[in-house]
């Protein structure tokens, strides 16, 4: 049956090639170029085109691999000064590639699986087939699925114990794309307190001793520190030019399309507060408009204090500060421990959406990968991913803009909640209970009324987007207001994710939490014990 999975999502794939792709189809392609022309000082100092080279080093070493493939199928590709070049051989070998590397996913997604007593099929469906994922890498065009195939190498080696493996695979997926630090505190406190710290008590009623081994923790730094130093290191003499790169602040609190976060409320709140002010004849700026002129720059806000980079680290690094601690405090059961790891990413992928600089609406899927995985590790953790996801995707929607794409992306939204909404419940009701058997057809499971109607909502908000927006003039005079509307309607369901999976999060009973991983995994915890 994953055979068969894994061929029906691949098959998809390919038929999406001849669809639309995004500006950052070129982008991938000048980066071939850049890094097949350019010797390695000047490839994040190159600026012919606007797409600059704007990933750690092992993205773009792999750039370079693929280069060496695309000059033997046409040379042209990797001309620096063919901006926009984009021939048949062009589009098929790119599109291939991410079709090809998509194949580290597929498969880590299977060690993951196999982990599981229960759901380990589900779990595989939901993820290979995960509608993020076939929309911002096989349309839109990014390479992401590869990247999280270390982040689920990663938290599958975590599960089984296996600390030094784990932490290579992170480190190694963060000098592939840098966004990933964000959970790196997880993996510092975790990694601290499971590898370095082991906990001891004579007789269990009193306050448990630490001690520390510094072997551990040299092995972790020397692990850490070489991959680091092995991406970076060619790179010694260009680092405040690299990371002027990599972390490039002059973009603007938001991105051109408001991620679904707290920033988005923030601006919507602005907005709102400009007009009052303006028919009151209250003093205010003329700022509001471009936070929604579709552009990705700086701006002030005009009524609320605007907002600058230190200030989001800030409120990032605060807000996860709670999960970070209910994380080390958490009890000796390593088979609980470890899945309060991927909970505790889960948490502290959110705040950093939620508050994080420049955010982009694809970082959702840092949120609802790790998410995917646990759907089956508890039912509270089910419903919050059907909740989550059906947000989620649907806030990727602006992304695939075309007209002829709208049947495409609502029909992968539709058939994923389909699987979520039918199969995750199963796992949780009591068969002998045959009031589960009469639930009417609209009522969504595991839900209450309140998240019902919310997600409902998204049923008018398309009819709105996609029909009645143009049909009354407001194309013209208004023409932003959809994606308004998008990030503004999903920011409310994020915004209500983070705060019910935190509050549950920081309560739950662990005796009370069921694990469902296979006898085998539970024996790396017996050893370790």
């Amino acid at each position: 049956m994953i055979v068969q999975v894994t061929i029906i999502v691949t098959a998809v794939k390919f038929l999406f090639m001849p669809l639309y792709r995004s500006t950052d189809f070129e982008v991938h392609r000048n980066w071939l170029a850049i890094t097949h022309n350019k010797s390695i000082d000047e490839w994040y100092f190159e600026s012919t085109s606007e797409w600059t080279l704007d990933y750690p080093p092992f993205f773009a070493w792999m750039e370079y691999g693929l280069s060496l493939i695309a000059k033997q199928l046409d040379p042209e590709i990797v001309k620096i000064e063919n901006l926009n070049y984009a021939s048949d051989v062009t589009v098929m070998f790119q599109r291939f590639s991410v079709i090809a590397l998509d194949f580290i996913y597929v498969y880590s997604v299977k060690k993951c699986s196999d982990l599981l007593d229960n759901g380990k099929l589900l779990v595989f469906i939901l993820l290979v087939s995960n509608p993020g994922l076939l929309m911002v890498d096989h349309i839109h065009f990014q390479y992401n699925g590869f990247l999280y195939g270390f982040l689920l190498f990663s938290i599958a080696h975590m599960i089984k114990g296996n600390f030094i493996q784990a932490a290579l695979w992170f480190a190694i997926l963060i000098n592939f794309k840098h966004i990933y630090i964000y959970i790196a505190p997880v993996y510092v406190v975790f990694l601290l307190r499971s590898y370095c710290f082991t906990v001891s008590s004579n007789d269990g009623v009193h306050t448990p001793w630490y001690s520390f081994s510094f072997v551990n923790l040299s092995k972790l730094a020397l692990i850490t520190i070489s991959v680091f130093a092995l991406s970076f290191g060619p790179f010694i003499q260009q680092l405040p030019q690299l990371f002027s790169r990599l972390f490039p602040f002059k973009r603007g609190l938001c991105h051109a399309y408001w991620a679904p976060n707290f920033w988005a409320l923030y601006n919507f709140g602005d907005k709102i507060l400009h007009v009052l002010y303006k028919r009151f004849g209250l003093p205010t700026s003329n700022n509001v408009a471009s936070m929604t002129g579709g552009l990705v720059q700086e701006f002030d806000h005009s009524v609320l204090p605007s907002i600058r980079p230190n200030i989001t680290f800030v409120l990032t690094i605060l807000s996860m500060l709670p999960a970070l601690i209910k994380l080390w405090h958490l009890g000796a059961d390593r088979r609980y421990r470890s899945m309060s790891f991927i909970r505790c990413i889960v948490i502290c992928a959110t705040c950093s959406f939620m508050f994080g600089w420049h955010v982009h609406e694809k970082a959702i899927l840092m949120i609802l990968i790790p998410l995917s995985f646990l759907s089956v590790l508890g039912e509270d953790d089910g419903k919050y991913y059907l909740l989550l996801s059906s947000v989620g995707h649907y806030s990727l929607f602006p992304l695939l803009y075309p007209k002829n794409l709208a049947s495409i992306k609502l029909f992968l939204l539709l058939t994923h909640c389909a699987m979520g909404f039918v199969n995750i419940p199963s796992l949780y009701e009591d068969p002998k209970c045959k009031k589960n058997k009469k639930r009417a057809f609209f009522i969504l499971p595991m839900l209450n009324w309140i998240e019902i109607l919310y997600l409902y909502g998204f049923i008018l908000l398309y009819i709105y987007e996609n029909l009645l927006h143009s049909f009354l003039g407001f194309n013209k005079i208004l023409p932003f207001l959809p994606l308004l509307m998008t990030s503004v309607y999903c920011s409310i369901g994020v915004f209500y994710f983070w705060l019910s999976y935190y509050y549950y999060f920081l309560t739950f009973n662990l005796s009370r939490v069921p694990t469902l991983l296979t006898p085998r995994t539970l024996q790396y915890h017996q050893k370790m014990k």
